[in-house]
């Protein structure tokens, strides 16, 4: 059963941190791309950044320089560090996986989607 849980979401101010995990299991966590994604409030999910298996990354223009991606592969595990937070990061942040880098890549840029998800970790940021 393949499953992405999510976790490291809460409330913090404007200017502030916070590191985004994703533990996966039920598949072959090393042969996928990862990525994460987030859905604000009355709006449609967008895509932040993605991670191949190559170890390359892409990131969105709204976070290039404040969000890294990162992964360890030992513990199947996703991470989303978050710096220099804005109240306009506030969204659900959803992990996801795909086996073709090129939907993977798609998907973040908005086109298409991806093979696994995870349920999501809630980011408020204050002003």
């Amino acid at each position: 059963q393949v499953q992405l849980v999510e976790s490291g979401g809460g409330s913090v101010q404007s200017g502030g941190s916070l590191r985004l995990a994703c533990v996966s299991s039920g598949y072959t966590y090393s042969s996928y791309c990862m990525g994460w994604f987030r859905q604000a409030p009355g709006k449609e999910r967008e895509g932040v950044a993605a991670l191949d298996s190559d170890g390359s990354t892409s990131y969105v223009d709204s976070v290039k320089g404040r969000f890294t991606i990162s992964q360890d592969n030992a513990k199947k595990t996703l991470y989303l560090q978050m710096d220099s937070l804005r109240p306009e990061d506030t969204a659900m942040y959803y992990c996801a996986a795909e086996w073709y880098y090129d939907e993977c890549e798609a998907a973040v840029r908005g086109r298409g989607g991806m093979d696994y998800w995870g349920k999501g970790t809630l980011v408020t940021i204050s002003s």
